[in-house]
This record gives C-alpha cells, sequence and structure tokens, in this order.
C-alpha cells in the first residue's frame, strides 16, 4: 500500500513534471469548488497537497532503474 502514495519514481525527476502535476491538481480543485461540488474539491486539494509535500519537501532523487 505504501507504493501507492509514494510519488518519488524516476518519471517524476524533472522539476517541471512536478511542478506542473502539483499545479494542475490545484487548479482542477478550483474548478471543483467554483462549480459547486465542495466534496471533490476537498479532494483534489488534499491530493494536490500530498504532491505539493511529496514534492517539494521531502523530495529525493530516486535510484536510477537498471
Amino acid at each position: 500500500m505504501k507504493e501507492i502514495f509514494d510519488l518519488r519514481v524516476p518519471f517524476f525527476r524533472p522539476l517541471w513534471r512536478r511542478v506542473l502535476v502539483t499545479a494542475l491538481t490545484f487548479a482542477w480543485a478550483g474548478v471543483e469548488m467554483a462549480s459547486g461540488a465542495t466534496g471533490w474539491a476537498i479532494a483534489f486539494a488534499a491530493a494536490g497537497a500530498w504532491c505539493a509535500y511529496q514534492f517539494f519537501v521531502v523530495w529525493t532523487d530516486p535510484p536510477d532503474e537498471e
């Protein structure tokens, strides 16, 4: 179960991908809030917060896959 929530994979090594995923998640939370879907807005905001934490607070480059 831990692997599902661990975002430290080689795909996210470039900074622009981490920024894009985090920004899109928060942007979609805003879209959901604007349309009145508060539950979905909270879910996407929580996902964005998790991405921000994983990508910018505890990020370490993952080992290369061989």
